[in-house]
């Protein structure tokens, strides 16, 4: 093989990266549903002919193995003398690679260069409707898989570059909004084939030989850094227990636990212990657990790293088959974030005490995904209103917890704006604020937020699940835990609001109002260490009162004049730590 000079080398790796990224923007760009192009509820990558991750653009972190092992699944049924020129493979099967809920699609395209599979092109997201017995099609209630939609075993929808119209006719079948869906369809995988031709440019411009030393060595450079960050990381096995406490089908909480071990060569999450799959939703299948170990392990070791399969070579995730982790057909999986969202928390809170300047308390966590759906009233059509909310952030050592962000296995999405949902679906936005709850420390943890959906169709269904409902965000060195996730329905007729953490096709009517209050981030060290003027600004800004000054930082300020009374908080500090 040619030898590449380093700068060379360097232009071509950044060229596949640079050809996910535009693979990523052309799918938004071209997509029909919010949950695409307002939420970015997709990622885009490339991989080489073996299915090793080269490049990733930003998108939905609980993604980040899917890439990685749709190829495979690929790979795994029809080898690469099965695959043509202008083939594109579909697949959203949980338990073959796609790894997490069917709603997420899955399609691949291999790169041919000469004759030959040089790279896969490869994109997962979120359809907006796939079927399944619920408007929107994922559920809170499922007790198996079958209820939850089309699945799409790992099979072609493009034959070399002709559209499979019978698959195509099945998919439109049997959705709810075939046009949005089919819409999407077409629009991901137009996407793909403009990552090939940038790939193919790369090709063309440098040699086969050149792109592929340069793949070696973005592989091996991913590696390389991986073992540095690990020599930098304590030796030794951490561990950390909970619970997913949605109560998904009333099943009650699941417990969960791990054992994190570190060498100079491995980073093992040994999931093992954990509860037994359920009848709810809320499992996820293997793939999704290791893609859950690669959000974490890419946060801990090194947030900045480009992935790719070298980088993530050291991290070996065990989940016990049949396991609420690696659940087995036919299991539901619509919910799925719940479980892989906990892996990530129970890792960071094992590592927590050990590398307490890598890792936030804990944060919000649960997607809280939402699903707001009926038949409209003036064009007799399904509209489907899905989307996550967003929440607080734990403290840092050195920082006050974001807020308002969404949860760590969204990674960069977001929610739909008031303004487009107010003009895409019949409800007015009638509260966005912060809900002001959070973990009291040394840096107090974020804010999580309120926001109010009044429905303005005579029906409407609600669909949602929240954990942390029941165990909030932990936190961490003296700081205080966050609050919960809570979802209320208030009637028009002014009862008694229905407050939870699950809901399933909850009926709604003209005039009724969901809240989704999300939780705060824990808090970070003591806090009657937090400086007095930070506390005083705290108030000034309304994040805390003057009441809880006093209760939760010791701080007297008075609420007349804003004043702080330094003597009396030296007084009133002293008396709390005496007290502690």
């Amino acid at each position: 093989m040619a030898k590449v000079d380093p700068f060379t080398r360097e232009i071509i790796a950044q060229g596949l990266i640079a050809a996910s990224e535009e693979m990523f923007l052309t799918w938004g760009r071209t997509s029909q549903s919010t949950i695409i192009y307002e939420v970015l509820d997709y990622a885009a990558g490339l991989t080489d002919s073996k299915g090793n991750l080269i490049g990733q653009a930003n998108g939905v972190t609980g993604f980040l193995g899917a890439i990685t092992y749709s190829v495979t699944a690929t790979l795994d049924k029809f080898g690469l003398e099965n695959l043509k020129p202008g083939d594109i493979i579909l697949t959203n099967d949980p338990f073959t690679g796609s790894g997490t809920h069917l709603c997420d699609v899955s399609a691949v395209l291999p790169v041919f260069y000469e004759g030959e599979i040089v790279a896969f092109a490869a994109n997962k997201g979120h359809w907006n409707e796939i079927g399944g017995k619920n408007l929107g099609s994922w559920s809170t209630n499922a007790t198996e898989i079958y209820q939850e939609g089309l699945q799409f075993p790992v099979i072609k929808i493009y034959e070399e570059g002709k559209l499979n119209e019978a698959v195509r006719d099945m998919i439109a079948a049997n959705c709810r909004t075939p046009d949005m869906t089919l819409g999407d369809l077409y629009a991901q995988t137009a996407s793909l084939r403009i990552a090939e031709k940038r790939v193919l440019e790369l090709l063309d411009k440098y040699g086969k030989e050149a792109v592929l030393e340069s793949i070696e060595n973005l592989l091996e450079n991913g590696r390389k850094l991986a073992l540095k960050e690990l020599a930098r990381m304590p030796k030794g096995s951490f561990e950390a227990d909970g619970y997913i406490d949605a109560n998904a089908n009333n099943l009650g909480n699941v417990p969960i636990k791990v054992k994190v071990t570190i060498t100079d060569e491995e980073f093992i999450i040994d999931l093992t212990g954990s509860g037994e799959q359920v009848a709810a939703p809320i499992n996820c299948c293997k793939y999704g657990a290791f893609s859950a170990g690669r959000i974490i392990y890419h946060a801990i070791l090194n947030p900045d790293a480009e992935p790719n399969e070298g980088f993530y070579s050291p991290l070996k995730v065990i989940a016990p088959e049949g396991s609420v982790f690696a659940a087995v057909r036919p299991a539901p999986v619509s919910t799925n974030w719940e479980a892989t969202s906990h892996i990530t928390d129970l890792v960071a809170k094992a590592l927590a005490p050990v590398v307490p300047e890598r890792i936030t308390a804990g944060h919000f966590l649960s997607i809280i995904g939402t699903i707001l759906a009926g038949i409209d009233d003036v064009t007799k059509q399904p509209y489907v209103l899905c989307e996550p909310q967003a929440g607080g952030w734990g403290a840092g050592c050195n920082k006050d917890g974001e807020s308002g962000l969404v949860a760590i296995a969204d990674g960069e999405t977001f929610m739909i704006p008031a303004e487009v949902a107010e003009y895409k679906y019949p409800i007015i936005v009638e509260q966005y604020a912060f809900n002001t709850k959070t973990g009291a420390g040394k840096f107090r943890g974020g804010c999580g937020l309120i926001r109010d959906y009044r429905l303005l169709n005579s029906n409407g269904e609600l669909t949602t699940i929240a954990s942390k409902y029941q165990f909030p965000p932990w936190g961490f060195a003296g700081g205080g835990d966050g609050s919960p996730n809570v979802v209320e329905v208030h009637k028009a007729d002014g009862s008694e609001p229905v407050a939870g953490a699950t809901f399933s096709n909850y009926p709604m009517y003209k005039g009724d109002l969901v809240r989704f209050i999300s939780g705060c981030g824990g808090g970070y060290g003591d806090p009657l260490e937090r400086p007095v003027d930070k506390v005083w600004q705290d108030i000034k800004d309304e994040y805390i009162t003057v009441a809880e000054a006093a209760s939760d930082y010791g701080v007297v300020v008075d609420p007349d004049t804003l004043e702080v009374n330094h003597e009396k908080t030296k007084e009133l500090r002293e008396k709390m730590r005496k007290t502690i």
